[in-house]
């Protein structure tokens, strides 16, 4: 789909383009794809910052949908040119039951697909996750790997391995015949821990700090260095790689790639306090106030520590960062927003939201 100076007659369709980093993507597509006539945005809950959008050159189309049911899907992807499918459950602390996980993350995505090839549709575009990959719950570190670094990829929890199922569908579907007889292009994007405008879980750490006096409490050591890369970023790599497909087919079709920028590697508090420090919150403690083999042993012999402490045993206590140039490689990626135009505009959200209350 290279660039050209032709009316715009691409039609677009987001999954999930409500969500967290769906809107980002939907906005960017809005600034930085010329050749888009029609946004097709779909999700289970429609936001109102929708209508805002709708006054522009570009045909705006709101639909209120569900990924697992087929014909919902069907009817959403019918006559677009690319699907960028970003809609799943993300869970984080383990609140959502495992059946609802695999009907949204596994068999949403196979209607989406299926969706593709029975209405001729081409371009897949399906939003991974590191998870796929790691921290393990053996609790092996990844110390700047890339794609192709061996990695013993072993979960318990439904939501990695969802999405492990997921991404394996989305890449095997690659090649496969579309009505009208051209193939699927499809690719796997696995950003490592988003931040950024609208990141709910940071949020939720400020006002956490807010309610023990403006401090949170070390629970993970400093040594530990996770990846986060800002939300801006991992929206213009989709927006890229969606742009790319057609005329690299051959080299981007069924291929993952790690979503990445120029934010450091730090533990995942200390990143955190980039940008609540700013807010006014301060972390205490040099070392986690319980030793990571104590924590461990709680958390296997307390049901409710299980579901609290997820999070922490072993994901954050496992060091998993990447360092690849894939992406630059295939498809000339770049970051589009600099660590600290990231690290601004998320403090500039995190202290309006909170000033509004909101």
């Amino acid at each position: 789909m290279a660039a050209c100076a032709e009316a715009p007659e691409l039609v677009y369709l987001v999954t999930g383009g409500c969500g967290f980093l769906g809107e980002h993507v939907v906005r960017m597509l809005l600034e930085q794809e010329p050749r888009l006539r029609e946004l097709r945005v779909f999700d289970l809950r429609l936001s109102p910052w929708l209508e805002e959008l709708k006054t522009g050159p570009v045909q705006v189309t709101a639909i209120q949908g569900d990924v697992t049911q087929a014909h919902e899907v069907a009817a959403a992807v019918s006559g677009a040119h690319v699907v960028i499918h970003t809609a799943g459950v993300v869970d984080v602390f383990g609140r959502v039951s495992p059946e609802t996980i695999y009907k949204v993350n596994v068999q949403g995505t196979q209607n989406v697909i299926e969706a593709c090839v029975q209405m001729g549709t081409r371009f897949l575009v399906h939003t991974s996750s590191m998870e796929v990959v790691g921290p393990n719950i053996k609790g092996q570190p990844f110390h700047r790997g890339d794609e192709d670094t061996p990695y013993e990829a072993v979960h318990k929890h439904p939501y990695p391995q969802s999405k492990a199922q997921a991404e394996r569908l989305v890449l095997e579907a690659n090649g496969r015949e579309v009505r009208g007889g051209l193939t699927l292009v499809t690719c796997a994007l696995r950003p490592t821990g988003i931040y950024g405008e609208g990141h709910q879980i940071m949020r939720d750490f400020y006002r956490q700090g807010l309610r023990l006096g403006g401090r949170l409490f070390r629970a993970v050591p400093a040594s530990v260095e996770h990846g986060r890369v800002y939300v801006g970023n991992v929206a213009w790599m989709h927006v890229l790689v969606a742009r790319e497909l057609e005329q690299r087919a051959a080299l981007m079709g069924g291929q993952v790639y790690f979503c990445y920028d120029q934010s450091p590697y730090k533990s995942y508090e200390d990143f955190n306090m980039e940008f609540l420090g700013p807010c006014g919150l301060r972390l205490v403690g040099t070392r986690p106030l319980l030793p990571h083999w104590l924590l461990v042993l709680l958390t296997a012999l307390n049901t409710l520590l299980q579901w609290l402490l997820r999070p922490l045993v072993p994901m954050a206590n496992t060091t998993f960062t990447v360092s690849t140039n894939k992406a630059q490689r295939h498809f000339g990626y770049k970051p589009l927003f600099s660590w600290e135009v990231s690290r601004a505009r998320t403090i500039l959200w995190l202290q309006g939201k909170e000033g509004s209350a909101q």
